[in-house]
């Protein structure tokens, strides 16, 4: 084997450079293993065509927590973030809705289609983010196992304390949003179905399920406990891209001695007598380390670069059951000139342009999104959303040009009757840019190049595998103390020192650096006296 390290990290995306940084900073000797070109994982800027760059998979910020930002001092590197003017915007067959932009605007953009529901819109933001704060309590907080013993009791009973302070009223919130399909929760809410779209879209984003799903109220409520520039709920844009988040990230960890290889893919981790021993790269090269933190997904893990035989037999079911696919197809477009909307006439930058543009207009639409992907493999009528990331940021490409970020719905992990990705993808293509092209006619023509990734293409170029975003579903199965799997839901994996830092943890997915977080303080807890006189598990 080649020189020791005192941990390894498989996967520089954002996640891991987190982990990374905090266990440097305490004094770690670490070294991250990247199998790209490029730090970063998903929230990465990459050109696409000549002179056009963007955020080739993640492509917006809200989630990633203040603490993450604060220490590793992203702001003072030269971070910036854009914020929307206005969150969203819905062309429909009726016109169009705005959401955002303040509670007293967006009542009246509610109010041209129902007047009790502009009138309920207060109560239901106060809800949500009651619901939403607590998440937000919970984010930076390792889950209890449930073979914890009275340690995991007592966590349990902490973490669960501020759902018990609230009143009856909120704490049927919390159940109804973690239980409930997102219709019926925005049922209870909202009367018109343009105005339950509005807010329906974010359960299914990521989310290979339908909005009448089980459980995905919960996704709805994952989306809305970010926060930026101390503005909670807010989304906005990553001035050059997701990937100035993770070059400014790296940047703090090679101040640390955080080493970052890149061009490096792990083929294996080595465990030998129940502990990890290091890992093998694909190359044959050995590096030994007692500690490798994985920021790949589960599924990767533990199907691909963890032995079976080195698994608990109870744990490898487990993890067979494990569910992941996101239904997620991804586009970046280049443009000769911005959409110019049917419902909203206009090349010239406006604000709508500047939001997350959806075609969804109702949750029967977006049922059906899903219902036609379960059977025929892709959407007849998908659901897009829509950045245009130059009208804020105009370094992204040639002057007068602009890009377009497409982020669509739904589409099969795995084919039906046997097709592949690689054979449908141009088609499929195609039609995303026909759907579009239905509400912004000058759409097509416009299009001087694009960038395709397939939930195939996802998988290959990204590791996520079935595409999926989140690096596993998000249901009530594969949440908090069972994400990955209950048992385990601590980022302590069944091979001593082996630990998972990724999405593929507590709180799960997006930009929001709390695994990484999570994970490294787990670690030093392992690595302190009270640690090693009081080990959470042996194996």
């Amino acid at each position: 084997m080649t020189k020791a390290y005192d941990a390894l990290i498989i996967g520089g995306g954002h996640n891991g450079l987190v982990c990374a940084f905090y266990l440097a900073r305490a004094g770690m000797k670490v070294r991250i293993l990247e199998r790209r070109g490029v730090v970063g994982g998903a929230a990465v800027t990459e050109e696409f065509a000549p002179g056009f760059r963007n955020s080739t998979a993640s492509y917006t910020v809200s989630l990633l927590r203040p603490r993450v930002i604060t220490d590793m001092r992203l702001h003072e590197r030269g971070w910036r973030i854009v914020e929307r003017t206005i969150s969203n915007f819905f062309p429909h067959p009726d016109g169009y809705l705005k959401l955002g932009g303040g509670t007293a605007r967006t009542q009246a953009e509610f109010a041209r289609f129902s007047a009790r529901d502009a009138a309920t819109f207060p109560a239901y933001e106060v809800a949500l983010e009651r619901v939403a704060e607590v998440l937000r309590d919970l984010s930076l907080k390792t889950p209890p196992n449930a073979d914890g013993g009275i340690r995991a009791l007592l966590a349990a009973a902490a973490q669960g304390r501020r759902v018990a302070g609230m009143g009856v009223a909120a704490q049927r919130d919390v159940l109804a949003l973690f239980v409930k399909s997102a219709r019926d929760f925005l049922d209870g809410w909202y009367e018109n179905d343009f105005v339950k779209a509005a807010f329906g879209f974010d359960a299914v984003v990521g989310n290979y399920a339908s909005p009448d799903t089980p459980g995905s109220a919960y996704v709805l409520l994952h989306h809305v406990f970010g926060e930026i520039n101390g503005k909670k709920g807010a989304w906005g844009h990553s001035v050059g891209g997701m990937g100035s988040i993770t070059q400014y990230m790296a940047e703090a960890c090679v101040e640390l001695g955080v080493e970052i290889s890149l061009e490096a893919p792990v083929a294996k981790v080595l465990v030998d007598g129940g502990k990890v021993g290091g890992v093998r790269l694909e190359s044959g090269e050995e590096i030994a380390a007692p500690i490798v933190a994985t920021n790949v997904g589960p599924a990767l893990l533990f199907r691909q670069l963890v032995d079976r035989s080195d698994q608990p037999p109870d744990f490898a079911r487990a993890i067979d059951g494990f569910k992941t696919g996101s239904g997620t197809f991804r586009m970046n477009v280049a443009l000769s000139e911005l959409p110019d909307f049917a419902v909203l006439r206009g090349k010239e930058r406006a604000e709508h342009h500047t939001a997350g543009i959806i075609i969804a207009p109702t949750l029967d639409y977006m049922d059906r999104a899903y219902t036609d992907a379960k059977a025929f493999g892709w959407s007849k009528a998908p659901i897009v959303e829509m950045k245009l990331p130059t009208t804020v940021d105009d370094s992204l490409a040639p002057p007068g040009r602009h890009i377009a970020s497409l982020f669509c719905q739904q589409f099969a992990p795995v084919l039906p009757d046997g097709q592949s990705w690689d054979d449908v993808r141009e088609g499929v293509a195609d039609h995303i840019i026909d759907t579009v092209t239905a509400h912004a006619p000058n759409f097509k023509a416009a299009v001087i190049a694009r960038q395709i990734h397939s939930p195939l293409d996802l998988e290959r170029k990204f590791g996520l595998i079935g595409g999926d975003i989140f690096h596993g579903q998000m249901g009530l199965d594969q949440l908090w103390a069972a994400r990955p799997v209950l048992g385990h839901g601590d980022h302590r994996m069944p091979v001593a020192g082996l630990y998972l830092c990724g999405s593929g943890s507590h709180p799960g997915g997006g930009v929001t650096g709390a695994p990484g977080h999570n994970a490294a303080h787990e670690i030093l807890r392992d690595r302190s006296v009270l640690g090693r006189l009081f080990p959470r598990r042996a194996a």
